[in-house]
């Protein structure tokens, strides 16, 4: 059977809580949760179900019992197989090795900040700068509040990058959002603040021969 594509990080995630210890779908959950892996791994209870049933069917992690606490459900307990750990640590070595080009959206918006007014751009900009803020300052508290559980820091080391490109995404706004309102990349014509563009498109129409 081909191996399935690594496009849905989750599986990942998946491989990894399993490679330490079986765990069923519920406290893989929420173990996601309390290290902060939810925070860069999209995670919902129907898509975790979802994604475990398609690692069993590519024969990745088996079931190896069933536990019932109480009035819950029975839960199923899985491992990852011998193929499972081989894919995971193939996987894991792939993401930190190649460098892939991805495309943030941050960044498709910029190639097209030219089409606003400058005056428009540095208050949406503004507004971002704020929401930075705010994410910066819950990354702190998720970080901290991770830490005091007695998690080592290695087990949030995903936090810490997340929040050093967030810190570094807030710097370069700031400085940004400098050069619009000092006139570095902006010019005032007619009493309007203006981008200074000196580029002129080519002209595509047809010439007479």
């Amino acid at each position: 059977m081909p191996k399935p594509k690594r496009s849905n990080l989750l599986a990942l995630a998946i491989l990894s809580l399993l490679h330490e210890r079986p765990m069923h779908p519920y406290e893989i959950g929420v173990t996601m949760r309390q290290r902060g892996i939810s925070d860069s791994i999209k995670l919902n209870t129907g898509s975790l179900y979802a994604v475990i049933e398609t690692l069993m069917k590519n024969k990745l992690i088996q079931p190896i019992a069933t536990e019932r606490e109480g009035k819950h459900p029975e839960r199923t307990i899985y491992e990852p197989t011998g193929a499972g750990n081989a894919e995971f640590f193939e996987w894991l070595q792939s993401l930190l090795r190649t460098p892939v080009k991805e495309y943030p959206q941050f960044a498709a918006g910029l190639s097209f900040l030219g089409h606003l007014s400058p005056r428009v751009a540095l208050d949406l900009l503004k507004e971002r700068a704020a929401a930075l803020v705010k994410q910066i300052q819950d990354i702190r508290s998720s970080m901290e509040a991770t830490m005091a559980m007695g998690i080592d820091r290695v087990f949030v080391i995903e936090q810490e990058y997340s929040l050093a490109l967030l810190e570094a995404e807030q710097n370069w706004l700031r400085q940004l959002m400098e050069d619009i309102e000092d006139e570095v990349i902006t010019e005032r014509k007619d009493d309007q603040i203006v981008w200074n563009v000196t580029y002129k498109e080519p002209s595509h129409g047809h010439t007479d021969s």
